[in-house]
């Protein structure tokens, strides 16, 4: 990329661009920062509602019951409560099995200005409370970035394998579960030849990296690029647009980590910032 200063001032105007888009599905009403509750779920049934007795607590200004989800082997159902008002996907709720995220778009329970979905995690099988009128979504006051420089943006080689590869990934909680590798990115920082593997992502590709500013400057656990797929074999990683996990935003994320392959042997000032 040059960095000639007309060049320089329209990648700054873009990348900020970018950056304003990233905070505003942040502060969506489906974004993290509405996300005040996880519940997993065992065998059996599960009270729901703002009742502190509540299997599943939800926030003020909901009915004390909502209902019930029952689990049935890996399946859950929805009961709701008489004249709870409850609706899902927009209409009246009526007791039926909820499709989770694990088949894509989940089914969305609302209530007032709650929203629950069923989450799948390795074995585990829990709800998801989301608030729009969270204490986190109305104190919010914005991400954090380093300052934007075009120096962290960089082409990359995916050098693939012939038959497709599944890694481990270890989330927060523990959970191990398999994931498809594309291959892996070979690019240089710094002068320094570097590696990261790159998991499939959308029609592109998706990396869970850590660096040396993180729990310093940047989040500890791990932060997230996204690249496009690459062309004739290569991509550009763009740092400036490294971003945060959930994990950063609610307590209530099950975030990945990164393969210890990942974990860069350098710092990388550049992306979104983490002030615990």
């Amino acid at each position: 990329m040059s960095h000639q200063p007309e060049s320089l001032e329209r990648y700054i105007a873009a990348t900020t661009a970018w950056r304003a888009r990233a905070e505003e599905a942040l502060r969506a009403d489906d974004g993290w920062l509405t996300v005040c509750g996880l519940s997993w779920l065992s065998a059996g049934a599960h009270r729901v509602g703002s009742d502190r007795g509540s299997d599943v607590v939800l926030p003020g200004g909901v009915p004390g019951s909502v209902g019930r989800l029952v689990r049935r082997d890996r399946t859950v159902w929805f009961e709701p409560a008489p004249a709870s008002g409850a609706l899902v996907n927009g209409i009246p709720a009526t007791t039926m099995p909820l499709r989770s995220d694990a088949a894509g778009a989940p089914d969305v329970i609302s209530i007032g200005s709650c929203a629950l979905t069923v989450i799948e995690r390795g074995e585990r099988i829990g709800v998801r409370v989301r608030d729009r009128e969270s204490l986190a979504r109305r104190t919010f006051t914005g991400r954090i970035w380093f300052a934007v420089d075009p120096a962290w943006r960089v082409p990359a080689t995916l050098v693939a394998t012939d038959v497709p590869r599944q890694i481990a990934i270890t989330n927060v909680l523990g959970d191990i579960s398999q994931h498809e590798c594309r291959g892996e990115l070979r690019f240089t920082l710094n002068g320094t030849p570097l590696t990261l593997d790159a998991l499939a992502g959308g029609d592109g590709l998706f990396l869970v990296f850590r660096d040396r500013t993180a729990g310093v400057e940047t989040y500890g656990a791990a932060r997230f690029l996204q690249a496009d797929a690459p062309v004739d074999g290569v991509t550009w990683l763009d740092f400036n647009q490294a971003v945060n996990p959930p994990c950063a935003f609610t307590a209530h994320a099950t975030c990945p980590l990164p393969p210890p392959q990942n974990i860069l042997p350098l710092r990388v000032p550049a992306g979104e910032r983490f002030v615990g």
